[in-house]
């Protein structure tokens, strides 16, 4: 009688049990008093700024990414953020076409799945058309005990993000740099979307869920004075 290898099977079971996420888990609270926006404003410029969005399927397969759209502003005071303010808007939620691939997701292109994060199973973009992230705190980032998926990260953000009628406080780490007039803040980070009470495709036993709970959002934000 052959030997069953444990191995494959314990990597049948990592791939299961891992939902994909590449970013640094950020760390939830209960909702947190806004900071007070001292100092100079920056505005966001939409234009040079980014915010990705990636999901995943069971085991982190067939991921599907896409970006979102939004705008805001951000207090500088001595070369430190001290507060900030955005709106982000989910009706412009789009998904990469090359993250769907029509022959093997039954003839589903990119914009339907639009379309269906845009119900009500999700975002339900009619009631709710935008986002908030409203920042809480801003800490400087200690790489001699915390490691992060960010390279030089500097500061550690924490805001109460507000998506459908549920806020929730998020931390994670960021690197923020100043030049000249402009101030820019870099980060990847995962958040579990049942927090926020979008638990389409969660019901039952985790074991069977087919889309994991854990979304990536990386975030390129470019401000100026």
């Amino acid at each position: 009688m052959k030997k069953l290898s444990i191995a494959p099977l314990a990597a049948v079971f990592f791939l299961i049990s891992c939902g994909g996420s590449t970013g640094d888990k950020a760390a939830t609270a209960s909702e947190q008093q806004v900071a007070e926006q001292k100092g100079a404003t920056y505005t966001v410029d939409a234009a040079q700024s980014t915010l990705k969005w990636t999901g995943y399927h069971k085991g982190g397969l067939n991921p599907r990414f896409g970006t979102l759209k939004g705008s805001g502003t951000l207090a500088v005071e001595n070369n430190a953020i001290t507060g900030g303010t955005f709106t982000i808007d989910v009706a412009s939620l789009t998904t990469d076409s090359a993250s769907v691939d029509p022959a093997s997701s039954g003839g589903k292109k990119s914009t339907d799945l639009d379309g269906h994060l845009k119900t009500a199973d999700f975002f339900e973009v009619e009631k709710y058309p935008t986002a908030k992230f409203e920042i809480t705190g801003v800490t400087a980032f200690d790489a001699a005990t915390t490691k992060s998926v960010v390279e030089g990260a500097t500061n550690t953000i924490s805001g109460n993000l507000t998506i459908k009628d549920k806020t929730v406080n998020v931390t994670f780490p960021a690197k923020v740099t100043f030049s000249g007039d402009e101030t820019t803040v870099e980060s990847k980070f995962t958040i579990n979307r049942q927090d926020w009470g979008l638990t389409y495709g969660t019901e039952g036993n985790p074991k069977d869920w087919m889309i994991s709970q854990e979304v990536d959002i990386a975030l390129n934000i470019k401000a100026k004075k």
